[in-house]
């Protein structure tokens, strides 16, 4: 179960509390929540009690953020 005691549901964005870094939910394999960062990359595993849904706020600095990087070519 997540912080709020609900895992959140797969394609939902949702914060990982350790690095508060924003992230679509992938799927839950064993014990733990997997992540995707915004924009693609490698996922990875957090334990459910770390997660929380993302607002929109959140998601959409997370959005904006890989936006930026990727026109000023940091990400491919």
């Amino acid at each position: 179960m997540s912080a709020h005691g609900k895992e959140p549901p797969v394609g939902t964005y949702a914060v990982d509390t350790r690095t508060g870094m924003v992230g679509l939910v992938m799927g839950h394999e064993g014990p733990y929540i997997q992540l995707r960062p915004v924009g693609g990359g490698r996922e990875w595993d957090c334990a459910p009690e770390t997660v929380r849904a993302a607002t929109t706020t959140e998601r959409l600095r997370a959005a904006t953020a890989y936006e930026n990087a990727r026109s000023r070519g940091e990400v491919p």
